[in-house]
């Protein structure tokens, strides 16, 4: 399996890359893509809701009215939570939604995410490329290049590079992470994945692990 590298003028370099078919051609597996986008989302919830239960209220203890003889039902305090302004029954309290999946279930679902991508011709491999400076003008002429105007594009690179990464961080459609960095929500959520050609092999590389 083989892919054309592209230069950032959109221009087929004559060069190719290999794709190991156990990553890139694989009948997806939606259930593990479905639990790590879970997880990954999960990961992002503050979990800092919380609500007051009766003992957090500040109100008088003091029983209403007596217990027996009034025909109704028993009264406590004002703080009951049958009352209006009374504390909260099983209300919210501060947690943390995270938790953990299998290493091998990851990896599992990110393949199935990029085997789907690759039968769906939403990947490309782009030479190395550098700019001098954060430029995001720069980086819409080489998104316009590609094609991927108007879509979603995420861009893998083989190291962290602050001059891309600032260039790409004020399109909302286009994002820029390392090889490292990369979750099967990532590759879902884009419509185009761009690996730079150093970034292929290391990620492939780091599949196998």
């Amino acid at each position: 399996m083989e892919l054309v590298v592209f230069n950032t003028s959109g221009a087929e370099t004559g060069r190719k890359v290999t794709l190991d078919e156990a990553i890139f051609g694989i009948e997806p597996n939606k259930h593990a893509v479905y639990l790590e986008v879970k997880q990954y989302l999960a990961a992002q919830r503050q979990g800092t809701h919380s609500s007051k239960g009766r003992s957090e209220i500040a109100g008088s203890t003091k029983k209403l009215k007596k217990q027996k003889g009034s025909g109704s039902a028993r009264y406590g305090d004002i703080k009951n939570p049958v009352f209006r302004g009374g504390g909260r029954m099983f209300g919210p309290k501060p947690r943390d939604y995270r938790f953990k999946l299998n290493k091998s279930l990851k990896r599992l679902a990110k393949k199935s995410v990029l085997s789907q991508k690759m039968r769906d011709n939403s990947i490309k491999v782009l030479e190395a490329f550098n700019f001098d400076a954060p430029k995001t003008k720069e980086f819409i002429n080489l998104n316009n290049a590609l094609g991927f105007e108007g879509k979603k594009s995420l861009y893998i690179l083989p190291e962290a590079n602050k001059n891309v990464y600032l260039s790409s961080r004020n399109l909302a459609k286009t994002k820029v992470l390392t090889y490292n960095e990369i979750s099967s929500y990532d590759l879902i959520h884009a419509g185009e994945i761009v690996f730079l050609e150093g970034a292929i092999e290391k990620f492939q590389e780091n599949l196998k692990k």
